[in-house]
């Protein structure tokens, strides 16, 4: 079920601190390839309306365009990974590992999963998409 309360979180050695002021999805899990190459793994979030998100620190929040119109946020100190954007989006995904617990979300479903590592399986019983749900 979707948080409506919001949260809060933040990187590794806390130089990005946020607050989501607002409804925090349920997480989703992309498997592709370049989310794998950002996490180590995949890549599990929850997502909000970007006007909800407000930053308590972000010295060292940066910003690496992961491909066209797209964007991924993370720390320039500690390396942790913490948002993924589309630019003309209104709504901005943020890595569920990254929020504070207790988060009262629940993992829905799997994406790109034709992508997914040859190291691994997908048991937890949840939908799987070969792409994306679009």
């Amino acid at each position: 079920m979707p948080n409506e309360n919001g949260g809060r979180g933040g990187c590794l050695c806390d130089g990005v601190r946020y607050r989501v002021d607002g409804t925090l999805s349920d997480v989703g899990a992309c498997h592709c390839s370049q989310c794998r190459r950002t996490t180590g793994h995949y890549f599990a979030a929850a997502t909000c309306a970007k006007a909800d998100l407000h930053f308590e620190s972000d010295a060292t929040l940066a910003w690496y365009a992961s491909s066209p119109g797209v964007g991924r946020g993370f720390c320039s100190r500690c390396g942790s990974s913490l948002f993924w954007q589309r630019e003309d989006a209104d709504r901005i995904d943020i890595l569920a590992g990254t929020l504070d617990a207790p988060t009262g979300l629940t993992l829905t479903d799997h994406i790109f999963v034709a992508d997914k590592g040859d190291y691994y399986e997908i048991t937890d019983g949840l939908p799987q998409y070969p792409q994306t749900m679009e």
